[in-house]
């Protein structure tokens, strides 16, 4: 009985362990696919698309592995990341929607890698040992990061900081926190993971659709106009 339940648990941890690479994988092409776009829409050349594209799908995982003091970071162990990030921006360069039709694309690749990158990011930071709470977090500037990287090297605001944007770290959060409930009372397991991934997503897409957006604090009139 006892080897049988530990074959089990071995079972359901390598099944954990293809979920987690799969979900790592997909985020990252999700991410320099958006990179990839942004860099279409800025008139950038291979070069820049290629920059943009691997600094959005390996930023966030970059930030997070140096504040666990996991070094050197994956994105610098395991080029299989880079990998696909640069493989997803050459087959952006040769086949893109039009520029009219590139925003869209670009919410809808960084909103699943968001949701991915904000599970998968808090799994990696709670078995490094950190608590619930603080691989939360981590999963947040996991998923978050990469975005950040874009937008200020595509020479914009960071849709985290824009008083305009709809909800974006909000979403990741929401994600991160649910995984990390999940993994603190031992529930987490493969499908979870995804279906957590999957309602970030959602929430990130339907935010974007309805135009939610975070509260902004109230002026006193004699500091309006200042």
């Amino acid at each position: 009985m006892s080897a049988g339940l530990d074959i089990m648990a071995t079972q359901l941890d390598s099944a954990a362990d293809a979920a987690q690479r799969i979900g790592e994988l997909l985020g990252v092409i999700a991410f320099a696919t958006s990179g990839a776009l942004l860099a279409v829409r800025k008139n950038l050349d291979i070069f820049g698309m290629a920059v943009l594209a691997c600094s959005t799908a390996l930023g966030g995982g970059v930030i997070r592995d140096l504040l666990i003091g996991r070094t050197p970071p994956s994105a610098f162990t395991d080029l299989t990341y880079l990998t696909a990030s640069l493989l997803a921006a050459l087959v952006i360069f040769f086949r893109h929607p039009s520029h009219r039709l590139t925003r869209g694309a670009l919410e809808i690749t960084d909103a699943v890698g968001l949701g991915l990158f904000c599970v998968t990011g808090t799994v990696v930071a709670y078995r490094y040992g950190t608590g619930a709470p603080t691989a939360a977090l981590l999963g947040m500037v996991t998923a978050i990061g990469g975005g950040v990287i874009r937008d200020v090297l595509g020479g914009q605001v960071p849709s985290v900081l824009r008083p305009d944007q709809e909800l974006y770290a909000v979403p990741a959060l929401f994600g991160a926190a649910a995984t990390a409930t999940l993994l603190h009372f031992g529930y987490y397991r493969a499908w979870s993971g995804l279906l957590a991934a999957a309602l970030a997503i959602a929430f990130r897409l339907l935010a974007r659709r309805y135009q939610w957006r975070a509260p902004q604090a109230r002026h006193s009139p004699d500091l309006r106009g200042r």
